[in-house]
């Protein structure tokens, strides 16, 4: 309950009026005069209770006489009496009812009390009461109470003197406190500025407010008491103690640092008397060995005094603290004071004060920035902060390195420290420590972090210098350290923090203009950062290195992680570097070879002086005490042992990882550091990478075993993780960290590649495999460092090491794959540009010659293109150049790969990609099919080609609209740029340019060199001609004929001329090959052949097309030569293909010659693509053009069905088509059949024409023929004899002629030959229905015909080959592989079959007047007389028999010509011939074969017989038509025939039937017929009469002879029986002619031939010796006659005369 409460007023009036009593009743018997006094004060008491409503007012303004009585009651010295009247007036202050007075009449009571030494301290309770409980005491009266106070300190008593302290202390703390109450009272009334400090007279604070005025002078006081002055306020003050004062100086500022600072007054006194002060007191510490001591000290002391040098530090502490604005020269002095106090030379107390007091400052991080701001950044000041963060890493290495100088009895306490506990307790220690070089300081708890609690500061009591353990130094230095650190980390990232929230709030709001300079405050950090880092990296360094304690480690580690990060954020390169390279050199083994950071620390190696002594960043020693968690191979070119990782490089490895994780934003280029140490590190962990780069505990490959305990065994999948994090973080980075992340991933990979040059051993993979990590995480930013991370990533995939390029490889694929199937925005559909730059790298691996890259790539693009396929858009030129990017010096496996992606997008992606693509499909194929590693590749790629071209058919029209949009968007910006469009193919329109690149890679593979391959092209490329080609434009006919049709047949043809001859074993492995395809000669023979075919068929199916092409003759002319060239090839398949196209393109019949039909005629035409000519297929593109056939067809098919006849024009240039045709034909014809020229039979002919070639040769010629009627000359025929000639003559090979000819026996025509008939025979009927002028060729047929007669009897030569005749090559004889012999033909036939055309076409055309005029008969009578002289002696014995029957019948056609034409003396000539005919043929030398039966003999003998019957029937009878000469020739024949003329070979049996008996009784008959024709009616006749009489008689005379000399010298034997029967027959003779005279007018008969018959009267009288019984009988008939000789004439006629 308050004191001012109803109740409170009653109960104090109660226990006052009590209190007066009990005064009252003690003083009763003493002290009556206290005794009244109590009495009347409680008659006071009642009235004042009574009279008024404030009770409490009212005594206060009474109080002085209410207080009387007490007052009266101390002054009696009575202890019972004084302590009621102490407690009593307590009561009356505790109720604040005590006037100014009545305090000071108390007050004047106490030091009555005082100075008596009565209940000292009741009366220090009854002054503290008095004044805490209210401000009435003021001025002299509380510095009485001061003063009273202080004089109850200094008493014999020890528990007053301490009760006297406390309560100088409460006292001291009240009087500042009244002032500031004061202050907060009148705040807001405006003081007058006060007036101009004077001198330190009291009197200069008269401006001051009354308790500020108490408080001025006691402050004053308490200076000149500590610095042993008199004070001018405390007056009455004996004695005092330095101590006592430096305390409660330094409670006063401490407590009350706002007054100092708020009043002028307060200011001036800090300045001109603590300061000085402080600094003249510490004169001794600093200057201790020269002992200045101190009048106020009880004791002259030679060295510091503990006790006052502990509390001027505190002081220190506290000015610094809270007045160091104030006071900046001062505190510059102090904090030069502190840091000297550290000094290796100063006592170890003070040293360790001293720390404590620096330890005090560093958890005050922003007075350290005060001090950066006013000392180290200002010229020509003392670099005080980083003079205290050096003394304070020079303080603990000196610790390291002299221990305990000066102070003997640290000495020996702590000598059991200094051995290494390791050694003597046999067991590791547990308690944390140092140690380093032997040296061991063990580390204590010293106070909680961030507060600076001290030990040695707080003892007051000590008056002596405490003992300091060991490592107490070391450890608050250590907790300083540390503060230090984490109070400047966090400040300024505290204030960087706000600053970047500023700045996201600016940006929001950028119209309200906030900007504040914060440039000042940034220099302030760079300054603190930049004077402190080396003092902390130096002793941190150290630290870090003896640190045996995990702990320890923890805190070390952190506070580098904290500058390097803090030094990242201010962008102080340096400095960061040099702790990031700190750290990593703690993480690895001790003396580690790791370039990077060696180069770095040279450059940190300046030394920094720290007050005379050089701080070294100081290297590892030996860490014999730590353990031991892993052992491992460095990585390093040159293997090395092994490398040991203790727990503690664990954990520095995992600060690693923390800093790189929290901080890389900051650690820009050190991001190399880091990262190269980690490699280091990972590899002596033996951490491999996995799928996606993630690093995973695998083997070691080679070297001694990676050995790892448990507890890093353990540890291992944590720190994979972090790593893995690590990168996976790098997603939050801005853009720049994360280039710098990059590009030091890239360095270390370079390391990496270039360290695995050169060997074999296992590369270290970590930056590749982190450089994977780091793009698969940043995909949505990934435009940004593709080209860097692509790059590099694709020259390791060039490295040799296989290891390090699968990674690469790995790399580059995942990423690209990761790219493409990452969700972007916008999508990347919409960002063309992105995807081509995800793809390039894809690309780009296409020129790595490593196999297993180029598999790893394809691999990928399969993937791609079944995840991505759909959604390639623009990518796809680039997917599909690394499909086509195939060589053959990969192997089959890549191509295979590679082929599997091109299959998948023909199959399924044709129709998602842009129609620009379809170009580079094409050629991608194409490459497929011109590799040569896989050959069913190949052959699969050109079916693919054809699956293409279905799709450019089913998709014309859609493609076609794309590709002419493309064209147009080209088109323009050609323009723009004013160059020309550059496209294959250009002016042709874009969906004729795909097809033209479809067909010129076709055209490429045709000439491929493998057969089958070419095969597989070729049928291909002239299908889809055939199928597809409707859908070109007439344009581009022309340049598919010249570029690629052509194009192609040169190319084969000069493949095929130059191709090798060598024969091919077999086929690879086993296949073996046929005989016909065993040379690469043979096998470009069948491409030839089936090219060749191709064009012909497009040729003939797309004539109509085609001749609307410019220069169709040229192209003509063109296929013409490659046919003629084809034809001559000296292989027989090409040129039997040649003629074989040569007929095809022949056989186009131009639209008169077509049926009325169009579907015939569109049928002729071979366009299988056209079924009903009305409609148009195709998908939607119409076939109808101007050029097509289809229209052509149509229009006439309207006009009434009547095809429209062609123009002059066409006609003249079908004319001309034709002609040249002819000249091909001619000149294949005259080259192929030319005979070989030079060297004899025994050389093999270079090369002989086959007969399906001749015959298809020449079967050419009739259709070529019906187009060049008209044209055709003598001259032409004179070519075509030529040429039908040789193809006759040429023979064929043995080992052919079993195939083609028929046996000998069988008289049949070759083919050839009935072809070469057939031309004739074409020829002879269109002479015979042309014009006359036609016929002057007659006799060229004939002569032609002629000549194929001879070949009968006399074959013809080819050149000057030997031939065997067809009989001798006998087949069954001929031995395999023996050269072939050269068999000719049997030409029997043939020479007999055109004899038989000659009769037929000479009976036809006799009476031609160029017939008669070129002697056509006496030329046939003159080639028959070949045959007929040789008669048996011809190689077929039909021949002969033929060649009489022909004779007959064109003597019987001619002869009358003959005679008709006697007068123009045309047939002169032939009449000599024709008797030379007649008698070799009936006179032959040849002799019958010895096998002739005699059936066989009288069937030739009935032959000469009708020979003998036409000379009688068609010859003799007009004889005056015929020259004489003739006559008598053929008088003389019969003559000569009439005669039996016997051989002597005949066996007796034959002789009767050898004689040809008919034979001469038809001649003797035909001479006896025309010996007495009666009916002479011209003398012409009777000449032939008598010459035939002539030779008769002469005939018999010989024969009548020859018998009586044969009858006289056989002697008995009989003669043979044909002379017999000759004898008879002449006899028989005679007595005819003897009738025959008779019966002749005597006129009619000369004289000559009655003389010739008498004369043979006298023979045939010889003959009547004779021993046959026929002679006998004949000669008796003969002889008859004769009588009518016995009478003489009548009358004498002349001689001759008729």
């Amino acid at each position: 309950m308050s004191t001012s409460s109803p109740e409170a007023v009653k109960k104090l009036l109660e226990n006052m009026q009590t209190d007066l009593r009990s005064l009252s009743m003690e003083c009763k018997k003493k002290f009556p005069p206290v005794k009244e006094a109590a009495e009347s004060g409680i008659v006071k008491i009642k009235t004042i209770a009574a009279r008024n409503s404030d009770i409490l007012a009212t005594l206060k303004e009474n109080s002085s006489e209410v207080v009387q009585p007490f007052l009266m009651g101390c002054g009696t010295k009575e202890p019972k009496i004084t302590q009621l009247c102490l407690a009593a007036i307590q009561r009356l202050m505790s109720h604040e009812v005590v006037s100014e007075a009545a305090a000071g009449n108390i007050i004047n009571m106490l030091w009555q009390l005082m100075e008596n030494g009565l209940e000292e301290l009741k009366l220090l309770q009854t002054v503290l009461v008095l004044l805490t409980t209210n401000t009435v005491v003021h001025d002299q009266v509380l510095s009485k109470a001061i003063v009273l106070c202080f004089r109850l300190h200094f008493t014999k008593d020890n528990i007053t003197n301490n009760t006297a302290a406390a309560t100088v202390r409460q006292v001291v703390t009240v009087v500042f406190e009244r002032m500031v109450a004061e202050d907060e009272r009148f705040k807001d009334i405006v003081d007058q500025p006060p007036p101009v400090q004077g001198n330190t007279n009291r009197r200069s604070v008269s401006t001051l407010r009354p308790s500020a005025k108490d408080a001025y002078m006691l402050f004053q006081d308490l200076c000149q008491l500590v610095n042993a002055d008199a004070p001018y306020w405390l007056v009455g003050m004996t004695e005092m103690t330095r101590t006592f004062g430096l305390e409660l100086l330094e409670s006063v500022l401490n407590d009350f640092p706002r007054v100092f600072l708020q009043h002028q007054e307060f200011s001036f006194l800090l300045k001109e008397r603590v300061c000085p002060l402080v600094i003249k007191l510490f004169s001794p510490n600093i200057k201790f060995r020269q002992g200045n001591s101190s009048a106020a000290s009880p004791a002259p002391v030679e060295k510091p005094y503990f006790p006052i040098c502990m509390r001027l530090l505190r002081v220190v502490s506290v000015l610094i603290k809270h007045f160091y604005s104030l006071l900046v020269t001062e505190c510059e002095i102090f904090l030069s004071l502190l840091v000297k106090f550290l000094d290796g030379e100063k006592p170890q107390w003070l040293r360790a004060v001293a720390v404590e007091s620096v330890h005090r400052l560093c958890v005050q991080p922003h007075l350290l920035r005060s001090f950066c701001l006013s000392y180290d950044m200002k010229q020509h000041s003392t670099k005080v902060f980083r003079d205290i963060v050096n003394a304070l890493g020079s303080f603990i290495q000196s610790l390291f390195i002299v221990l305990n100088t000066g102070n003997p009895a640290a000495t020996n306490t702590s000598t059991g420290f200094c051995s290494n506990p390791t050694l003597t307790g046999g067991s590791l220690t547990t308690q944390a420590a140092f140690e380093y070089r032997g040296t061991w300081i063990p580390l204590m708890t010293v106070s909680v972090q961030g507060s600076a609690k001290a030990t040695y500061l707080e003892m007051l009591d000590k008056v002596e210098p405490p003992s300091i353990p060991e490592g107490y130094a070391m450890s608050v230095a250590f907790s300083a350290l540390l503060d230090l650190v984490r109070g400047i980390t966090s400040m300024i990232e505290r204030a960087l923090a706000k600053e970047e929230e500023e700045a996201v709030r600016r940006e929001a709001n950028p119209d309200q203009n906030t900007h504040v300079s914060l440039s000042g405050a940034h220099l302030v950090w760079e300054e603190m950062v930049s004077a402190c880092w080396c003092g902390l990296l130096a002793a941190l360094s150290l630290l870090l290195d003896a640190s045996t304690d995990e702990t320890a480690t923890e805190s070390i580690l952190k506070a580098e992680l904290n500058v390097a990060a803090l030094c990242g954020r201010l962008g102080l390169v340096t400095p960061r570097d040099a702790f990031i390279t700190a750290i990593c050199k703690a993480s690895l083994p001790p003396h580690y070879a790791l370039t990077v950071l060696s180069s770095n620390t040279a450059n940190l190696n300046k030394a920094y002086s720290i007050q005379g002594q050089s701080v070294q960043i100081i290297s590892s020693s030996s860490e014999s005490h730590q353990q031991v968690v892993a052992v491992g191979q460095p990585l390093s070119v040159q293997p090395q042992g092994t490398v040991v990782l203790t727990a503690k490089n664990i954990q520095c490895m995992r600060t690693l990882l923390n800093l790189a994780h929290c901080h890389g934003v900051v650690l820009g280029t050190s991001w190399q550091l880091v990262l190269a140490t980690l490699q280091h590190l990972v590899w002596i962990l033996g951490l491999k990478p996995g799928v996606g780069g993630a690093l995973k505990p695998g083997r070691a490959v080679e070297g001694p075993s990676t050995v790892l305990t448990t507890a890093v065994m353990t540890d291992l999948p944590v720190i994979s993780n972090i790593l893995s994090r690590l990168f996976e973080s790098s997603q939050y980075l801005d853009d720049v960290s994360l280039h710098h992340l990059i590009n030091a991933l890239c360095s270390l990979s370079l390391e990496a590649v270039e360290m695995a040059y050169g060997n074999n051993k296992e590369p270290s993979l970590f930056a590749v495999a982190k450089l994977l990590e780091t793009g698969l995480v940043n995909m949505d930013r990934i435009e940004i460092l593709w080209r860097p991370l692509t790059g590099h990533l694709l020259e390791v995939c060039q490295h040799p090491n296989a290891r390090m390029r699968e990674w690469g490889a790995e790399a580059v694929t995942s990423l690209i794959k990761a790219g493409l199937a990452y969700k972007h925005n916008p999508p990347l559909a919409q960002n063309q540009r992105l995807q081509l730059l995800l793809l390039n790298p894809l690309k780009e691996l296409s020129n790595v010659l490593h196999a297993d890259i180029r598999q790893k790539q394809l691999e990928s693009v399969l993937q791609i293109l079944q995840s991505q396929g759909d959604s390639l858009g623009p990518g796809w030129p680039l997917v599909l150049g690394v499909i086509g990017a195939i060589r053959n010096d990969q192997g089959e496996s890549l191509i295979r790969t590679a082929f599997q992606c091109l299959q998948l997008v023909v199959t399924d992606f044709l129709p998602t990609m842009p129609c620009a693509g379809l170009q580079i499909v094409v050629d991608v194929a194409g490459s497929f099919g011109l590799q040569n590693q896989e050959l069913n590749i190949s052959l699969t790629s050109i079916g693919l080609l054809w699956n293409i071209s279905d799709y450019f058919f089913q998709r014309g029209e859609a493609i076609t609209q794309e590709l002419e949009r493309e064209e147009a968007a080209l088109q323009k910006q050609a323009q723009e740029k004013g160059e020309p469009l550059n496209r294959p193919f250009h002016p042709a329109p874009p969906f004729d340019c795909l097809w033209l690149c479809l067909y010129a890679k076709l055209g490429q593979l045709c000439v491929d060199p493998r057969p089958a391959v070419r095969k597989s092209a070729g049928q291909t490329m002239f299908s889809t001609i055939a199928a597809h080609g409707t859908l070109l434009q007439q344009p581009t006919w022309h340049i598919v004929v010249w570029k690629v049709l052509f194009h192609l047949l040169d190319c084969v043809r000069k493949s095929s001329t130059t191709a090798d001859k060598e024969k091919i074993e077999s086929g690879g492995g086993n296949i073996l090959i046929h005989h016909s395809r065993d040379t690469a000669e043979k096998q470009w023979a069948e491409t030839w052949v089936l090219t060749l075919a191709g064009v012909a068929r497009i040729f003939n199916t797309r004539r109509y097309l085609l001749q609307q092409l410019g220069d169709y003759f040229k192209a003509w002319e063109v296929l013409l030569d490659h046919i003629q060239s084809a034809a001559l090839s000296k292989n027989s398949e090409v040129s039997l293909a040649a003629l074989k196209s040569f007929q095809e393109i022949l056989q186009i019949a131009t639209p008169v010659k077509d049926s009325a039909m169009p579907n015939d005629a569109l049928a002729a035409m071979g366009a299988p693509v056209l079924i009903d000519p009305l409609s148009a297929p195709g998908p939607g593109r119409p076939l109808l053009r101007s050029d097509s056939m289809l229209e052509r067809l149509t229009s006439y098919n309207c006009a009434e069905l009547q095809a429209p006849p062609p123009g002059e024009e066409s006609a003249l240039e079908d004319a001309a088509l034709w002609w040249s045709a002819w000249n091909t034909w001619y000149r294949t014809g005259t080259d192929s059949t030319r005979p070989p020229s030079g060297g004899t039979g025994t050389d093999r002919p270079s090369f002989v024409p086959s007969q399906p070639f001749l015959t298809a040769l020449v079967q050419i010629f009739p259709a070529l023929y019906q187009h060049i009627k008209t044209g055709f000359s003598m001259e032409d025929l004179r070519k075509l004899g030529v040429i039908l000639h040789g193809a006759v003559s040429i023979p064929i090979s043995s080992d052919a002629s079993p195939f083609i000819l028929p046996s000998y026996t069988e008289a049949v025509l070759t083919s050839l030959q009935e072809a070469v008939l057939t031309a004739l025979d074409v020829l002879q009927k269109a002479i015979c229905v042309g014009p006359e002028n036609l016929q002057v060729m007659y006799p060229a047929i004939f002569e032609q015909l002629l000549l194929f007669v001879e070949f009968s009897c006399k074959p013809p030569q080819y050149g000057k080959m030997e031939t065997k005749h067809v009989a001798n090559a006998k087949y069954n004889q001929i031995q395999l592989f023996t050269p072939a012999e050269w068999v000719a033909l049997n030409y029997v036939p043939f020479a007999e079959r055109s004899l038989e055309v000659v009769v037929d076409l000479y009976h036809k055309t006799a009476c031609h007047k160029a017939v008669i005029n070129e002697k056509v008969l006496q030329n046939i009578i003159k080639t028959l007389r070949m045959p007929l002289g040789l008669k048996y002696g011809c190689p077929s014995e039909s021949t002969w028999k033929l060649a009489v029957s022909s004779l007959l019948k064109v003597l019987s056609t001619g002869l009358p010509v003959a005679r008709q034409h006697a007068s123009s003396r045309k047939f002169d000539t032939m009449w000599p011939e024709l008797a030379n005919a007649f008698k070799d043929f009936l006179f032959t030398k040849s002799t019958p074969p010895d096998n002739v039966s005699i059936q066989e003999f009288q069937k030739n003998e009935a032959i000469d017989v009708e020979v003998v019957q036409l000379i009688s029937t068609e010859i003799l009878p007009f004889a005056i038509f015929i020259p004489k000469d003739f006559v008598g020739q053929i008088m003389a024949m019969l003559n000569k025939g009439s005669i039996h003329s016997q051989s002597s070979s005949f066996t007796e049996a034959e002789v009767d039937v050898r004689m040809r008996e008919e034979f001469s009784k038809v001649c003797f008959e035909t001479l006896l017929q025309f010996s007495f024709s009666n009916k002479v009616s011209t003398p012409q006749e009777g000449y032939i009469s008598r010459m035939a009489l002539s030779v008769l008689l002469k005939r018999s005379q010989d024969v009548l002879r020859r018998y009586v000399d044969d009858e006289r010298l056989s002697g008995r034997c009989p003669l043979p029986r044909q002379q017999v029967t000759e004898i008879i027959f002449v006899l028989k003779a005679i007595s005819t002619l003897m009738d025959s005279l008779k019966k002749t007018q005597p006129e009619n008969v000369d004289g000559t031939t009655w003389a010739q018959v008498i004369a043979l009267y006298p023979t045939l009288v010889e003959c009547i010796t004779c021993s046959s019984s026929e002679v006998s009988s004949a000669l008796k008939e003969a002889m008859g006659p004769f009588k009518d000789f016995m009478q003489p004439p009548v009358s004498r006629v002349p001689n001759g005369e008729s």
